[in-house]
């Protein structure tokens, strides 16, 4: 996987904001695609121009930024939705459709062939107005593979730049995403885009796995936010392509927890403590065993340093604790503790955390302190 450049197209201000009850303001969704743009993001599905009033405006406002990043719409295979993504001013265009059959008998009520004339001719129509095009296989996962290779076969000749492998219902997992990439790159000439659910828990992973099988773009969005349980996180894509495979996308990696926090707050939904990445939980140590590695060398319990993402290393001093712990948080207000002095306080300590059902503050433990030890001068 050495030597490639990845493609990241984040679509936060799209599927993440079809996220159910989440609404993001106009100002929040321009400081998003600014954060996404100053992060390396490559390309932003900046939302559904054709849904006109706000979000064309504030897609419209995203355009006029100058962002570095390419700027996407999304659409229908419509000539109506390709004209009001123009208007917007975007320079590439997803044109999605459904492929698999339980989507065309149910939710279409057509023809497999059908399908492929609509892709066809929005294709041929924003090709014309020299858009890049990323076509978008609804379901591809629950879809024919012999049909889904016969559709990409078709967009790429109708000039689609690639090919959009949606698992839209979540439903697939590494190994079968491998296989199915493998087959489709091997049979078309054709880029491939993965964009992942995580109904199963499985979106990250899905999409490393089809950038080993040779898909060149990643989908995701910032915390995995996204319908019913979301999509593949940018922030777990981006640091398991470096660390795991040694491709490295020069993203400013430390400004992650940040956007993540703000795009927590613009959409209503919590940061979880323990998030993949971002999470504040990620370098709390509190296990006594845990700790003690950590405090002779990071490297024993931590797959990358906390200031990589923007996070900071907390040791936490609780019913897991061990003396080494406790004399390393001691040393940070400038108490030191003796081994014996650790040995004599920590029963008291961990006998209250479990009292409590939660770890002390730092107050509390100088209080303790105290009530062994007498006040500090």
């Amino acid at each position: 996987m050495h030597r490639r450049k990845i493609i990241i197209v984040d679509t936060t201000l799209r599927d993440g904001e079809q996220t159910a009850g989440v609404v993001f303001a106009n100002r929040e969704k321009l400081r998003i695609a600014k954060f996404l743009d100053e992060l390396g993001v490559d390309q932003i599905e900046a939302g559904i121009p054709v849904m006109g009033g706000d979000e064309k405006e504030a897609i419209t406002a995203i355009c006029k930024a100058g962002l570095k990043a390419s700027i996407m719409g999304w659409n229908r295979p419509v000539l109506k939705d390709i004209e009001t993504s123009l208007e917007c001013g975007v320079d590439a265009v997803a044109i999605s459709i459904s492929t698999s059959d339980i989507h065309i008998k149910y939710k279409l009520k057509t023809t497999r062939e059908w399908v492929i004339e609509q892709m066809v001719n929005a294709t041929h129509f924003a090709k014309k107005e020299g858009m890049e095009i990323s076509v978008n296989a609804e379901d591809a996962s629950r879809s024919d593979i012999n049909f889904l290779i016969q559709f990409a076969k078709a967009a790429k000749e109708a000039g689609a730049n690639r090919l959009r492998y949606c698992d839209t219902v979540g439903i697939m997992d590494p190994f079968t995403i491998y296989e199915r990439i493998k087959q489709i790159r091997d049979n078309v000439d054709i880029d491939i885009e993965m964009h992942t659910h995580n109904d199963f828990g499985m979106a990250t992973a899905n999409t490393i796995a089809g950038v080993k099988a040779g898909a060149n773009y990643a989908g995701v969005t910032i915390m995995g936010l996204g319908e019913r349980a979301g999509n593949a996180a940018l922030e777990e894509v981006v640091m398991a392509l470096k660390h795991l495979f040694d491709i490295n996308l020069n993203f400013k990696t430390e400004m992650f927890v940040e956007i993540a926090e703000y795009v927590s707050r613009a959409s209503g939904r919590e940061l979880p403590a323990w998030k993949a990445i971002v999470g504040s939980n990620m370098f709390a140590h509190e296990s006594g065993i845990h700790s003690d590695g950590i405090i002779k060398n990071p490297k024993t319990y931590e797959a990358f340093t906390p200031e990589e993402v923007g996070l900071e290393r907390q040791i936490v001093i609780g019913k897991h604790s061990g003396s080494a712990a406790l004399r390393s948080k001691f040393a940070e207000y400038g108490i030191i503790l003796t081994e014996h002095q650790a040995q004599e306080l920590l029963p008291s300590i961990r006998s209250h955390a479990v009292s409590m059902k939660r770890p002390l503050f730092d107050k509390e433990l100088v209080y303790f302190y105290e009530d062994y030890f007498g006040k500090r001068d």
